[in-house]
């Protein structure tokens, strides 16, 4: 395997710029509501994972806009409630069961 050209690294990099990044949850430290939103938001990233779907098809699956999902997959907690991303979660996994410890 090839290293990637000076140009290649270069696009990737130009790519990145304006990239949010993932929040990271300290678990040792978060409340318990926390813990449970973020490991729903994990739920999204492995359908997209498993699924081998876009942003876009998971968008249009729930029902919500692209924005909405990138949020979710960004895991940006603080932006909904655990009701809402149940019932997302809902849509795409209705046989899920969740735990609570």
């Amino acid at each position: 395997m090839a290293f990637p050209s000076k140009e290649q690294i270069e696009k990737v990099l130009k790519k990145l710029e304006n990239v949010e990044p993932s929040f990271v949850l300290d678990r040792q430290h978060a409340s318990a509501v926390d813990k449970i939103k973020y490991d729903l938001c994990a739920e999204f990233v492995d359908y997209i994972l498993s699924n081998k779907i876009s942003q876009v098809e998971l968008a249009n699956k729930l029902g919500i806009d692209k924005a909405r999902v990138n949020k979710i997959i960004k895991y940006r907690i603080e932006v909904f409630t655990i009701d809402k991303l149940l019932s997302l979660l809902s849509i795409i996994k209705p046989s899920k069961e969740l735990k609570v410890s």
